[in-house]
């Protein structure tokens, strides 16, 4: 199942990851939010943690402090 959040505004958004390659040549997943449910969709992951931006209300996905 997807993860979901809903933000301060009340906009559903749906979290979603890609792994990409670095120019090193190194292998990284990366987080994002989408407004629209993607193939890419993904649960949060252990020891993630989401927050949002108080101005806009943008989504981001940060390890647990």
């Amino acid at each position: 199942m997807a993860y979901k959040h809903t933000n301060s505004k009340g906009i559903t958004y749906h979290l979603n990851s890609k792994d990409v390659t670095l120019r090193g040549g190194k292998t990284q997943t990366i987080y994002y939010f989408s407004k629209d449910q993607r193939p890419e969709a993904c649960d949060l992951p252990a020891g993630m943690q989401v927050n949002e931006n108080q101005r806009n209300g943008f989504l981001t996905v940060s390890r647990k402090k």
